[in-house]
């Protein structure tokens, strides 16, 4: 049966949909040596690559954790690199980070071999709002609040959940230095009192809160 090669790779344990599309339209995945286009379908017994590794279907049990990463850590699942988040959890199945946090951020951010989970955390369109303490260089004013309330708009549009570095941009914006950003809060999960660079197991009902 044949599917679409982002669901593939989002089953695959992979990476989620919206990451697959990223990396199909970078041109790093492959089907049967061909480079894949988007939309482009796959078979069960097809060869799917990524980055020159070879991506086949997990059937081990799903894995959802909730991780409180610490400043420097980076949230990649590419193992070459130094200080990858990954590594830091050190687990042997193999799993993801769902969504961004950037180097210099700290907080809760989540890592999974669920691909759906993954895209129904992390896509706009679910509406799961991300709460955040932001620490500033200087008092925030009224109008930069009224400036922020209205929406700020960046290279890729308008500000919304999923742009790189987009708090730390959108504060540039209206003449914001941040100088902490923490994510305390991800839907209605919070950090509570998980320790810096410490994870735990979602429970089933956090899990449930996403689909």
């Amino acid at each position: 049966m044949k599917q679409r090669i982002n669901k593939y790779l989002a089953e695959a344990g992979y990476c989620s949909r919206r990451r697959a599309d990223e990396l199909i339209k970078a041109g790093q995945v492959f089907i049967n040596g061909v480079k894949a286009e988007l939309g482009s379908r796959v078979e069960e017994n097809d060869e799917v690559g990524v980055k020159g590794q070879k991506i086949k279907k997990i059937k081990d049990q799903k894995i959802y954790l909730a991780y409180h990463k610490p400043v420097g850590v980076i949230c990649t699942a590419d193992q070459s690199k130094k200080d990858n988040i990954i590594d830091e959890i050190n687990l042997k199945e193999r799993i993801f980070p769902v969504g961004r946090l950037d180097v210099l951020s700290s907080g809760l951010i989540f890592l999974t071999n669920d691909g759906e989970f993954a895209n129904r955390v992390s896509h706009p369109r679910y509406g799961h709002q991300k709460e955040y303490e932001v620490e500033a260089a200087k008092a925030i004013t009224d109008s930069q609040i009224s400036k922020l309330k209205q929406g700020i708009r960046l290279r890729e549009g308008l500000a919304n959940q999923g742009l790189n570095r987009q708090i730390r941009r959108m504060g540039e914006a209206v003449g914001l230095e941040v100088k902490r950003l923490k994510r305390v809060g991800i839907g209605k999960i919070g950090l509570g009192s998980l320790a810096v660079g410490k994870w735990r197991k979602l429970t089933e009902q956090e899990i449930k809160s996403f689909k």
